[in-house]
């Protein structure tokens, strides 16, 4: 069951600007159109998906369930038909985890646009991994535990986790064994699949960090509160390699004290892999990921 084009479009222009008349406007109907139409999605559907009040309206539970897919389909629409207005033919949409497309996708992808000058690539990035039945995204980069059946599966590379501080901070603070980190502030990133009690388990056992002084969700914020001198991140020393490269941060300890993790992935259908633009960026990928690949100066 398919419901009327016309009433997503106005379902998801009220969800999108949280008012009819708003929404009206911008669809070039009355209010009491846009309304019709809400009602209609909502008696067919057999739920309520907005909740109204003097303040105006506001999505149910439900209503912003179905967003999330209606908006993701009602957006590959768009764009598909952009692409075939302006002639592209040969288009290609990745998504990707915002710490990886920050600091590693994006230093190398002008090389991919020189391999593939008549690719048109259309990159976006958040926490949320994409919905390939929506139809839009061709391949997704994701962060984490790899538990997505049904679905190709490919490890990007191998990553050392290990404690980055900037050099500023270890001259000052004199870190030279891992005791040491317990009088200094410690930088924790929550999402990441490797967390600084596992860190001193391995290397030094006896030892627990009571607190961390500052937590951020993103890769990207963590490494920049080192490169500040604000304490020590327990990150990627892949994702970390330009600040390294550059001098803004270095290891703490050598190589050996690092946690080995494979925790970015490309993750596309099986039957994606046919395209040859799809094929093009994973052969790419592969040889960007190789240890002695630099990123783009």
């Amino acid at each position: 069951m398919i419901p009327p084009l016309s009433a997503l479009q106005a379902f998801e222009a009220v969800a999108r600007r949280k008012s009819f008349a708003l929404a009206a406007n911008e669809l070039h109907l009355t209010p009491s159109a846009v309304s019709h139409q809400v009602a209609k999605l909502e008696a067919l559907l057999g739920l309520r998906l907005f909740e109204r009040s003097a303040r105006g309206v506001e999505l149910t539970p439900a209503g912003q369930n179905y967003l999330q897919r209606v908006g993701s389909a009602l957006g590959a629409i768009n764009a598909a038909t952009e692409d075939l207005r302006h002639g592209v033919q040969d288009s290609l949409y990745v998504h990707c985890s915002p710490s990886f497309a920050s600091l590693w996708l994006m230093p190398r992808i002008a090389r991919f646009a020189q391999l593939y000058p008549k690719t048109s690539l259309m990159l976006s990035a958040s926490h949320v991994h994409s919905d390939f039945q929506v139809g839009q995204v061709d391949l997704d980069i994701r962060y984490g535990l790899p538990n997505w059946p049904h679905l190709e599966v490919e490890p990007i590379f191998t990553e050392k986790v290990l404690p980055l501080a900037s050099p500023e901070f270890i001259r000052t603070h004199a870190l030279h064994e891992p005791a040491d980190l317990l009088r200094v502030p410690l930088i924790q990133s929550s999402v990441n699949v490797a967390q600084w009690p596992e860190w001193f388990s391995r290397f030094d056992p006896a030892k627990r960090p009571e607190r961390m002084a500052l937590r951020f969700d993103r890769a990207m914020m963590s490494l920049d509160a080192a490169v500040q001198s604000l304490g020590v991140a327990l990150e990627s020393a892949s994702l970390g390699q330009a600040l390294i490269a550059s001098g803004r941060l270095q290891p703490v300890f050598e190589e050996q004290m690092s946690l080995e993790v494979q925790a970015h992935f490309l993750v596309y259908p099986a039957r994606h892999a046919s395209r040859p633009e799809v094929r093009g960026f994973i052969d790419w990928l592969r040889e960007e990921a190789q240890p002695a690949r630099p990123p783009r100066a």
